[in-house]
């Protein structure tokens, strides 16, 4: 019972337990009901019991379970209650009840997450026990990258089920890159019909000489997305999608040349552009014209993508785009003149101040990495702070939002241990304890200029992961210790029972299994040590850029 991740704000235990069995019925009171549906299915899935639907609370008394609203509590906020009369899981929202109950599921065991009983008889049983709780931060992310290598719809639809089951509820769709345009924009089909395959694909990071010399790619279709979108709403994720400009874009600068610095890629190329989707990693120097061209391109794709996502938020990138060609573009040069710009810094805050304006004329908010702090913050804009504090600090103390996601802490692409048993060692060493010590409010803020700080996200770059596995092994188990310091309300970093985790860490770890996740081990020999070649071949390799 006390082996709850993320740890609950309050635990009191009981001395009995609620069994549930053939007769259990589950209700499900207004405004509860996708919950209860997302509850039956998934209980009936691992148990094998009908769960029939309650009419009123009173059908799930002593033996069943009940879902139902109570506005005093907070949007996200839930109570469970396991005594006598059966369990009854409250929220504040449809959310609160959701997170619930995730609890719940947790308190069966770790056979509630198989997708079918296991054929032999047994008891599911809740144990007694009363639980407040409720989350420390209103924005707790992760972003996975399917640029680099492209994960199908299923592996996303997983990756929403796993966020769901950590309480997780902002999932960062890093779309396009230069190595790959993940989503389909019908008005401009080269988009993806060109944009979304590379030719080859690099291992390992820019050190690595060893290429896969087969085509990669793929793409979301508008009907996946929609899919997609659809699928994390029940879980009560919001889905906050990434399209990255000004940099980062040579696959739509291969679809579309016009949407490059043409007079500089001519002269380069000594005639025509002719460029390709980018097949090796690090930041490509291809960066979009500052044009009136380019901005109506992106106008139209971020009309179709309006319609794909309804969160707050829509992500424009903003990072790492060097302005060598800016520099050298006499049409880059013209725009600086004509529009009174100090440099190609303020030329990117123009940019990023367009879709800024055009983002908030439509009811939404842009948010950027936080290179978009450079030559000037667009108005309305919110931070996503990855290198290291200092933006996020600056962008606060100026007032404006912030997503905490430090590269020096939460970028789970880094490797987990030193040495080279890792099976591709880049990065910084960023342990599980590491992790679960990230501190999401920096100590120089006031509560005033900390009330900025929405939250926090961890990010998944799929430079070194090329398959399913490996990005498990990466994320998990690190993923779970952020889930806790974004939820729970954790002391200090300093202060934190570590020990304590990892002894709920090890029934979590069957939590896993059941779910099928191929997480790095925390004792024993690495998975590749065991089955060699299951995770692919070990690569050395300098940080990613990102």
């Amino acid at each position: 019972m006390t082996e709850l991740i993320p740890a609950p704000r309050s635990v009191v235990a009981g001395s009995g337990e609620v069994r549930l069995t053939a007769l259990s019925q589950l209700y499900a009171g207004t405004a509860t009901e996708g919950v209860g549906h997302w509850l039956r299915t998934v209980l009936c899935q691992a148990t094998g019991l009908p769960l029939r639907e309650g009419w009123e609370l009173d059908d799930t008394e002593g033996d069943g379970i009940g879902l139902q609203l109570d506005l005093e509590l907070g949007p996200e906020e839930y109570r469970l209650v396991s005594d006598p009369t059966g369990v009854l899981i409250e929220g504040g929202s449809a959310a609160g009840v959701f997170w619930g109950a995730q609890t719940l599921r947790q308190l069966l065991g770790p056979d509630a997450y198989r997708r079918a009983p296991l054929g032999r008889d047994r008891t599911w049983a809740v144990p007694h026990v009363t639980i407040q709780d409720a989350p420390r931060f209103g924005w707790r992310g992760l972003m996975l990258d399917v640029a680099r290598h492209f994960m199908p719809k299923d592996g996303v639809l997983r990756y929403l089920d796993l966020m769901a089951a950590h309480k997780l509820n902002v999932f960062h769709f890093h779309l396009t890159d230069d190595q790959g345009w993940r989503v389909e924009i019908q008005r401009y089909p080269k988009l993806t019909e060109t944009g979304s395959w590379r030719s080859r694909t690099k291992f390992g990071h820019r050190a690595s000489p060893l290429w896969e010399e087969k085509p990669h790619g793929g793409y979301y279709t508008q009907d996946d997305i929609r899919e997609i979108v659809a699928y994390a709403a029940e879980r009560h994720i919001t889905v906050v999608p990434e399209i990255d400009v000004p940099g980062h874009s040579q696959a739509a600068i291969a679809a579309y040349p016009e949407l490059g610095n043409t007079d500089v890629i001519a002269a380069s190329m000594e005639g025509a552009p002719s460029l390709s989707v980018w097949d090796t990693w690090g930041i490509s120097p291809n960066v979009l014209a500052p044009t009136d061209n380019t901005l109506r391109f992106y106008e139209g794709v971020f009309e179709e993508l309006l319609d794909l996502f309804p969160s707050e938020f829509i992500h424009v990138g903003g990072d790492e785009c060097l302005k060598d060609q800016w520099r050298q573009s006499p049409t880059a040069q013209a725009r600086i003149k004509e529009l009174g710009l100090a440099d190609e810094d303020e030329l990117q805050s123009w940019f990023i101040g367009h879709f800024d304006k055009w983002l908030t004329a439509r009811g939404r908010r842009l948010i950027g990495w936080d290179e978009i702090l450079e030559g000037g913050l667009a108005d309305g804009a919110a931070v996503s702070s990855w290198r290291g504090y200092q933006g996020g600090i600056a962008a606060a103390r100026a007032g404006h939002d912030v997503v905490m996601c430090p590269e020096q802490q939460v970028y789970l692409d880094h490797r987990q241990a030193p040495g080279a048993d890792e099976p591709v060692p880049i990065g910084y060493v960023r342990t599980l304890e590491d992790v679960y010590r990230f501190e999401p409010v920096p100590p120089e803020l006031t509560s005033a200029e900390a009330a900025h700080v929405l939250g926090a996200q961890s990010n998944v770059w799929t430079e070194v992961m090329e398959d399913p596995a490996r990005v498990d092994y990466q994320t998990f188990p690190r993923l779970t210790a952020f889930a806790e310091v974004a939820w729970s309300a954790l002391p200090a970093p300093a202060e934190r029972d570590f020990g304590d985790f990892e002894r709920r860490m090890a029934a979590h770890y069957r939590r896993l299994d059941a779910l099928g996740v191929a997480y790095r081990p925390p004792a024993g020999p690495l998975p590749w040590q065991r089955r060699p070649g299951v995770l692919g071949r070990p690569i050395e390799g300098p940080p990613p850029n990102r």
